[in-house]
């Protein structure tokens, strides 16, 4: 991680423990600790900037601060690193865009440089930062076979399985959701030590939580009580309006999800990302990686144990 020197109205702090960090203040906000934070990534590109916007909208109502992550790529095991795709930044163009996005930002915001592959420079903020999320922007791929694609977000997912929202580049409205969509499989699970941030993220919300279950037969009548029961077995539902379920009849499950995840119906879709789905060498080919790579609303991952 690198320390930027940004102009003279931010506020550096350089004898705390977590010395080299710049924390960015807007003008009237006091220097006081949040409990909450959201980790965004930045490229400084439009999908980037997509989902800073989305994050700064969360931060109200969560209460949160925000941590700016810009990662030089400058790893030589970095598999983008000779194909033209990375941003070539120096450290005093990425200090300038750092402050000219903080600056005006209207919540807290630490800015950071990290270094090398992003998995890891997320890993690593993620251990210091601890956030409710891990936010960032999902670029345009449409040119691009899905399969051929190992986007940042699986890679993230197998380095560090942490709750990671994902914002397509082309998502019409930034403000917080208000209606979800909660996608399982009716297997009961358990999101273990991120379980509380999940349920303190969806009740900061106060969303319309709809429970939705793929099946492949049409004739298969109503969903069995075992499914709705999985969520609420969690906690994920409390503090919230009632929750309903909702029958998808699709015989495959990412299609029947995206199908079902549309716009004019829901603001953010929630998958449940057993570790089976996201450790395998076939995780490209998973429920997961279809939804999050298709998606045209906001995707959040929660990893289950």
């Amino acid at each position: 991680m690198t320390k930027i020197r940004f102009p003279a109205n931010s506020a550096q702090v350089t004898d705390a423990p977590w010395a080299g960090t710049l924390l960015l203040f807007p003008a009237l906000s006091p220097l006081l600790p949040m409990a909450a934070s959201l980790l965004i990534l930045t490229d400084f590109f439009q999908a980037a900037n997509r989902a800073l916007d989305y994050a700064t909208n969360l931060a109200g109502p969560l209460k949160a601060r925000l941590v700016l992550l810009h990662v030089r790529r400058d790893s030589i095991l970095d598999p983008e690193m000779f194909t033209g795709q990375l941003s070539n930044l120096g450290q005093e163009a990425i200090s300038l865009a750092l402050s000219g996005v903080a600056s005006h930002l209207p919540v807290p915001v630490v800015a950071e440089v990290g270094h090398g592959r992003i998995a890891f420079a997320v890993a690593d903020a993620v251990a210091r930062h601890h956030p409710q999320l891990v936010v960032l922007g999902r670029a345009d791929h449409s040119g691009t076979p899905n399969e051929l694609v190992e986007t940042t977000s699986l890679d993230i997912l197998r380095t560090t399985p942490y709750p990671m929202l994902v914002v397509p580049h082309s998502v019409g409205s930034t403000a917080p959701p208000r209606r979800v969509l909660l996608a399982v499989d009716g297997e009961n699970f358990t999101l273990g030590e991120h379980a509380g941030s999940a349920r303190q993220f969806l009740a900061a919300l106060g969303a319309e939580l709809v429970v939705g279950h793929v099946v492949a037969n049409r004739r298969s009548g109503e969903l069995p009580p075992s499914v709705l029961d999985s969520v609420l077995r969690t906690g994920l539902a409390l503090e919230l309006p009632p929750v309903c379920t909702r029958k998808v009849v699709h015989e495959d499950a990412a299609d029947g999800i995206l199908q079902a995840a549309q716009p004019e119906d829901f603001d953010l879709v929630v998958l449940i990302a057993r570790q089976r789905s996201f450790m395998g060498n076939l995780f490209h080919r998973s429920v997961t990686a279809q939804v999050l790579l298709e998606s045209k609303i906001p995707v959040l991952v929660l990893p289950a144990k």
